[in-house]
């Protein structure tokens, strides 16, 4: 069975309590509630974490790996700014990762140094980017053989032209 582990960073806890204006009024325990519905219905098996430790989100990630997890969603939250530990153990682990966030953060002015390491991003669309994002882990996972699941295929880089003087 497939297994994957979604990472809640910091303040990710006080769903529904913090900002809603900004985040919804849907509580952690109905987004945890919501999904895992929906992994029973899709036949995988989902471990949730919540932390506000950048250290033991790295722990919980070698952990995943160590056990065969097959994939990582993640809302960072605030280790999108300065998570530059956390960025290097998703460049270590031997599985692909998908970061979502609620917001779009690109239209609040936040760039995530974790994104570079994702097969890809999914944010904007409040708790419903959970389940995009399960979703998108489920097809890359699909549709890449195993050996090659740690990245989204690229194409070929494009070699520049030489210039003749």
């Amino acid at each position: 069975m497939t297994t994957l582990l979604l990472i809640q960073g910091p303040n990710m806890s006080y769903l529904g309590r913090r900002q809603p204006e900004i985040y919804g009024t849907t509580t952690a325990a109905e987004l945890d509630a919501m999904l895992l519905a929906h992994a029973k219905t899709n036949g995988y098996k989902l471990d949730i974490m919540y932390t506000h430790s950048e250290a033991a989100a790295i722990d919980r990630l070698y952990q995943a790996a160590d056990a065969g997890t097959n994939g990582v969603v993640m809302n960072p939250a605030s280790f999108l700014f300065a998570g530059y530990p956390l960025r290097d153990c998703l460049r270590a682990i031997p599985m692909p990762y998908i970061e979502v966030h609620m917001t779009n953060i690109e239209k609040r002015g936040f760039h995530s140094v974790l994104a570079e390491t994702a097969v890809g991003m999914i944010a904007g669309f409040g708790i419903r980017s959970y389940i995009l994002g399960m979703e998108a882990m489920l097809g890359h996972l699909a549709v890449q053989p195993a050996a090659n699941r740690k990245a989204a295929p690229t194409s070929a880089p494009r070699k520049s032209a030489a210039r003749r003087t």
